[in-house]
C-alpha cells in the first residue's frame, strides 16, 4: 500500500508553512480550503441522487439504511443515524451506524479495528442484515479493510450497497452498486481527513438522510413535522411548526396539538381539513404519512 498516491495524503502547497503563520492566517488558510468542499460535493450530486433513490425504494420494501465505517468516517455515520429518530420520529433501527471497534471507538482510537475484516461481517450479522437493507460504506481513503469486508458481505446477502470516499478510484467503489467519490484534495494538515474529507462526508450524509426523510413524508413545506416533542424546547418547536403550517396563532396551534395528543402531523391535517384526530390519523396511514398527498387525495 502506497499512501502517498492517495488524494487525501497529498501535501497542500497553501499550508506548507502553516506552522509559521499567525492565528488569523491559520484560520484564513483553513477557511479558504473549507470553501472548496461544497463545490466538490456539488460535482457528485448525480451519484448522491441515485443513492437516495435506492435507499428510499428499499425502505418502501421494509429495508433499513446501515452506515459503516472506521475512525472519523464511522463516527460521522453513527452521528447521522443517531440524529434521525429525534428529528424525524423514526424507529432507531431504520437508520443505523456501525463503527469499527464498537461504541468505545466513538471516543477512543481502537488500534487495528479498521483492519478487521471478520469484525465487519460479525457486526452486520449481529443486526441481522437482509436483502432489503442498504449498506453504506464510508472511508475517506477508500481502502479501509473493515469497510470493504462489510460491502463484500452485503453482496452475499443481496443488500444494495453505497460507498463514500474522497479519492479517485477508491477500492471501496469497486464493491458498491452506487459509489460516490468526492474529491476534496489535500488537507491543510497532510493526511488529516477529519478536516475537508470529514466535512464532505458530513455534508453528503446530511443530504442522504434528509432527502430520504423528505421523500418519506417527514417534512411538510420545509418543516420537520414528525419531530417528537419530548421536552419543553421541542414542544415549543411543535407549536411553532403548527402555527407556521396553518398561519394561525400560537394559542390556536397549542389547542390543536392538545386535542391531537401533540402529534404535529395530525394537528396540521386537522387544521387544514377540519377533520377530527381519528379521521386524520387513518388518512395519513393510507398515504404513507405524507400530509400533502393526504390533502391532494381529499383525505
Amino acid at each position: 500500500m502506497n499512501l502517498n498516491q492517495l488524494d487525501t495524503e497529498q501535501s497542500n502547497p497553501h499550508s506548507l508553512h502553516i506552522d509559521e503563520m499567525s492565528t488569523m492566517d491559520i484560520l484564513t488558510t483553513i477557511n479558504n480550503e473549507d470553501q472548496k468542499v461544497a463545490l466538490a460535493v456539488k460535482e457528485v450530486l448525480p451519484q448522491i441522487s441515485k443513492a437516495v433513490d435506492c435507499i428510499y425504494n428499499q425502505m418502501c420494501k421494509g429495508g433499513r439504511l446501515i452506515y459503516i465505517g472506521a475512525g472519523t468516517s464511522g463516527r460521522l455515520g453513527v452521528l447521522d443515524a443517531s440524529e434521525c429518530p429525534p428529528t424525524y420520529g423514526i424507529d432507531p433501527t431504520l437508520i443505523q451506524g456501525l463503527i469499527a471497534g464498537g461504541k468505545e471507538a466513538l471516543t477512543t482510537a481502537i488500534e487495528g479495528a479498521e483492519d478487521s475484516q471478520e469484525q465487519a461481517i460479525e457486526d452486520l450479522k449481529n443486526i441481522h442484515l437482509i436483502d432489503k437493507d442498504v449498506v453504506c460504506g464510508i472511508a475517506a481513503s477508500g481502502r479501509t479493510p473493515y469497510v470493504i469486508s462489510a460491502l463484500q458481505y452485503a453482496h452475499t446477502v443481496g443488500s444494495e450497497t453505497i460507498s463514500i470516499c474522497c479519492v479517485h478510484n477508491g477500492d471501496i467503489s469497486k464493491y458498491a452498486h452506487y459509489p460516490i467519490e468526492v474529491i476534496t484534495g489535500a488537507e491543510v494538515v497532510t493526511g488529516s481527513t477529519r478536516m475537508k474529507a470529514g466535512t464532505a462526508q458530513k455534508l453528503i450524509l446530511n443530504m442522504i438522510s434528509t432527502s430520504v426523510m423528505i421523500k418519506r413524508g417527514k417534512v411538510y413545506k420545509n418543516l420537520m413535522v414528525d419531530v417528537q416533542p419530548t421536552n419543553e424546547k421541542l414542544k415549543m418547536r411543535a407549536v411553532n411548526i403548527v402555527s407556521q403550517s396553518l398561519d394561525c396563532s400560537e394559542e390556536e396551534a397549542r389547542t390543536l396539538l392538545t386535542k391531537c395528543h401533540y402529534n404535529v402531523k395530525i394537528a396540521i391535517l386537522s387544521g387544514l381539513t377540519g377533520k377530527d384526530e381519528k379521521e386524520c390519523e387513518e388518512a395519513l396511514l393510507k398515504n404513507n404519512g405524507n400530509i400533502n398527498k393526504t390533502v391532494r387525495n381529499n383525505l
